[in-house]
């Protein structure tokens, strides 16, 4: 009642259109791709191993967070905090005791790589740094691949050393036991270590003085990711990142035999308990991190499927908390390090894409699905650590009769990998074609921009060409790929000598296209002039109407929808202009309306990191690339019927309902 007052008074002071326009022009700020929403609640980006203190305290390590230390911490799914820096942890190996954690420290410039970083639980410093490998140079890979504890003990896998070396917990070296391709490490309660080797399948015993006892040799295609051995029960649990994606007990206190699974058979695309791709309750991803605490709950580290060679743009953060029956009480998502979320056609905005995850429109935006199979399709450019880009988390979607054509990208792209869906692959996206790449007839890079429109057709600015390819979807064929007609060239408009960015809207027959920064020579930059044309495919490619000047610094990327251009800034300020493509004004510019439950970051370090769609009910969501806080921050704006002449007072007299108490 309070906002309707205000409105009223408004209304009555300054009796003109202006008014109107503050009043209708609310806009709400939420998120999604995390399940809380601010800077001290998040969840942290991208756990690759946890452990687990007997009072419920979860710890988890990171190899990359932009905003808080490496190792996270959380409690009955909230976050306590965290420990080190955001770039101090490689993240593929975390262990701890009643006083101390031990995590894997990521290469250093002043002692390399292969170490092990000792942290007091309680003051969260390090006061230890424990050497465990001869590879002092590896800057990527993990070096340290699995650490465990035992009363006075530590035990560390040397992976490129193919040993695991034994350590009091203050770090004197005690012995080494000779192991190929050492990774997860557990413990039991008579003191034997288990050893997984993820590439064999195998789980190796080893007495507690070093000798060889039983092999565990799970069937095949298994990947033992990570263990926890259940000291109450005597079982041994395994994390399977194979095509079962489950985990595997089984009983240790003699000969190890199969004593049960938990998870189901397939995990996440399994067919049979949910559609291809759907995550959920026990429909597991990569486990990497398992753990109880003293009351038997149940703790599962999963990572979605995704990734890059530096290790720091994975899928994302997913932990599941059970009980001791194994009721799933919680869980704990979050984006991986920096990805968008493009609103989904299909669903009206319901839901969204990422480049790899699929997620809800709900506040918090629980993830949906993972789109990446790594046993059909092991060769996805998403999941090659040898690929071209580095972490293709970034989305452009259209749904064109009943097909949805997905296009991912990286941080900056000038390559970009296209996928398609069917029935039958779920929500799975299938490999296409690339970018440039053979299918388009083209090794030219796209670094003039990019633009997948909404009815499926690709509009690229290829390097060094000086025109706009235009390669137009001519249909599906029988298995619902993508086919794209050979490129129509068109030429630049006089007044564009150094083009940026491209975006169609078949609509209305509307191209924006950018012209970059006077001398510079940054292709990844959008510059400051943006010329509209409408009736572009009807003839007019030389009379822009209206011209956009962009008086904000560092624009980096623009998305558009409707009759509005969005804007967003890099090293400046986390706002997004909203221009009118029919006046060229600025009707609005977004703001953080709702402080108290999200955070917005500081800026869209990414050139595809807006996002945008117009609604069937005339509202339009605004996605932000949200890199500091491990999600994505939207935006939902009525514009109002008419903004008349006043439109520069929304700009700065919005009104959020969130503030009003």
């Amino acid at each position: 009642m309070f906002v309707k007052g205000l409105c009223s008074a408004l209304v009555a002071v300054m009796l003109n259109a202006a008014a109107v326009s503050v009043c209708e022009a609310q806009y709400s700020t939420g998120w999604i791709a995390n399940t809380h929403g601010t800077a001290t609640t998040r969840v942290g980006n991208v756990a690759r191993s946890m452990w687990v203190a007997p009072e419920g305290v979860i710890y988890t390590a990171s190899m990359w967070d932009e905003d808080e230390g490496g190792i996270a911490i959380y409690q009955n799914a909230r976050n306590l905090g965290s420990i080190g820096s955001h770039a101090e942890f490689q993240g593929g190996a975390i262990t701890g005791n009643s006083t101390s954690l031990f995590a894997a420290l990521q290469f250093n410039a002043t002692y390399g790589s292969g170490k092990v970083g000792r942290y007091n639980r309680t003051s969260r410093m390090r006061d230890l740094l424990i050497t465990v490998s001869d590879t002092t140079t590896e800057r990527l890979a993990d070096v340290v691949t699995g650490l465990a504890t035992s009363g006075s003990l530590l035990y560390a896998s040397d992976f490129p050393g193919n040993r695991v070396r034994v350590f009091t917990t203050s770090g004197v070296w005690l012995r080494d036991i000779s192991v190929a391709a050492p990774g997860a490490l557990a413990v039991d309660a008579a003191g034997n270590l288990w050893v997984a080797q993820q590439s064999m399948g195998a789980v190796i015993e080893f007495g507690p003085t070093g000798v060889r006892g039983n092999t565990i040799q799970l069937p095949a295609r298994a990947q033992p990711s990570s263990l926890y051995f259940d000291a109450i029960s005597g079982q041994l649990w395994i994390g399977d990142e194979g095509p079962d994606m489950n985990i595997k007990i089984y009983d240790v206190s003699g000969a190890p035999y199969a004593a049960g699974t938990f998870g189901v058979q397939g995990g996440y695309l399994n067919t049979v308990t949910g559609i291809k791709g759907q995550v959920g309750d026990r429909r597991f991803t990569r486990v990497t991190g398992l753990g109880r605490d003293a009351a038997r709950n149940l703790y599962v580290l999963n990572n979605p499927w995704g990734g890059s060679w530096d290790l720091g743009r994975n899928g994302g953060t997913d932990i599941h908390g059970y009980d001791a029956s194994g009721v799933l009480r919680w869980q704990l998502q979050s984006v991986n390090f920096e990805g968008n979320a493009a609103p989904d056609p299909a669903t009206d905005g319901a839901i969204f894409y990422g480049g790899m995850n699929i997620y809800s429109g709900t506040v918090g935006g629980t993830y949906i699905a993972n789109t990446i199979d790594p046993i059909t399709y092991p060769s996805d450019p998403r999941i090659n650590l040898a690929d071209h880009e580095r972490g293709e988390h970034f989305a452009q979607l259209a749904s064109v009769g009943g097909h949805r054509i997905l296009v991912a990208g990286s941080q900056n792209p000038d390559t970009f990998y296209f996928f398609h869906f069917s029935p039958a692959s779920g929500y799975i996206a299938i490999p296409d074609s690339t970018l440039p790449g053979a299918s388009f007839g083209t090794m030219a890079k796209v670094r003039n921009g990019f633009c997948l429109d909404s009815k499926g057709d690709i509009w690229a600015g290829l390097d060094k060409t000086n025109v706009i390819s235009h390669y137009p979807l001519t249909g599906f064929d029988a298995k619902g790929k993508p086919v794209w007609g050979t490129a129509i060239a068109m030429p630049l408009p006089p007044t564009i000598s150094q083009l940026t960015r491209i975006v169609y809207l078949p609509e209305s027959d509307t191209m924006i296209l950018t012209q970059g920064p006077a001398g510079s020579t940054d292709w990844t930059a959008v510059g400051s002039r943006v010329e509209v044309y409408h009736g572009w495919l009807a003839g007019n490619r030389t009379t822009p109407n209206p011209v956009i000047n962009i008086t904000s610094a560092n624009a980096k990327s623009i998305v558009a929808a409707g009759n509005y251009l969005f804007v967003g800034y890099v090293h400046t300020v986390p706002n997004v202009d909203a221009f009118n493509l029919t006046t060229g004004k600025l009707d609005i510019t977004f703001v953080n309306s709702n402080p108290n439950a999200v955070d917005v970051g500081n800026d869209v370090d990414s050139m595809y990191g807006l996002r945008a769609y117009r609604r069937s009910t005339g509202e339009y969501e605004v996605t932000k690339d949200n890199y500091n806080d491990a999600s994505v921050v939207v935006y939902r704006w009525t514009p109002p019927v008419s903004t008349g002449s006043g439109v520069g007072a929304v700009k700065s007299m919005v009104v959020s309902p969130f503030a009003v108490k």
